[in-house]
């Protein structure tokens, strides 16, 4: 069986407990050039879960929405950032709220970006930018540029 893919896909997770979030978050990452393979999880719990049971095969980014039930997402970011096999893995926040307290904090807690929830145009747009951007660079970039939005990358 060949393997037709030039580049190996990301394995990404994404964590939201809003179904259609999650449906438009499939389609944006289908619409992209770069190829992935997605798994997602409903809740912080499940996250963590997910995250223990396959420590030995990590994916490369994490997309965390901050508002889910029974642990939420900055709750499993400090978590996440507690533990020396997950510490090194790229977490984007993926939210609705844009607040500066809430970024700081969450950029202090070791996020990689912060992305704000969106119409699907701009999703697929933002989602592109970020994997070219991982493909060429995992390192955390300064906090000027955690937040990433069209309006941002057009500067």
């Amino acid at each position: 069986m060949g393997n037709k893919e030039t580049h190996i896909a990301f394995n990404v997770l994404l964590a939201d407990d809003d179904k259609d979030d999650r449906f438009f978050f499939k389609k944006a990452l289908g619409d992209i050039n770069i190829p992935t393979k997605l798994v997602t999880v409903p809740n912080g719990e499940q996250l963590m879960t997910y995250l223990s049971e396959n420590s030995e095969k990590l994916p490369d980014v994490l997309f965390l929405d901050l508002n889910m039930p029974r642990k939420n997402g900055n709750e499993c970011l400090v978590e996440i950032k507690e533990q020396v096999k997950l510490r090194n893995m790229p977490v984007i926040i993926y939210s609705t709220s844009l607040r500066d307290e809430v970024v700081d904090v969450l950029y202090d807690s070791g996020a990689h970006y912060y992305i704000q929830k969106c119409d699907f145009v701009e999703l697929t747009k933002t989602l592109q930018t970020i994997f070219t951007v991982l493909s060429q660079n995992t390192k955390r970039p300064s906090r000027s540029k955690f937040v990433l939005s069209l309006k941002e990358l057009k500067n």
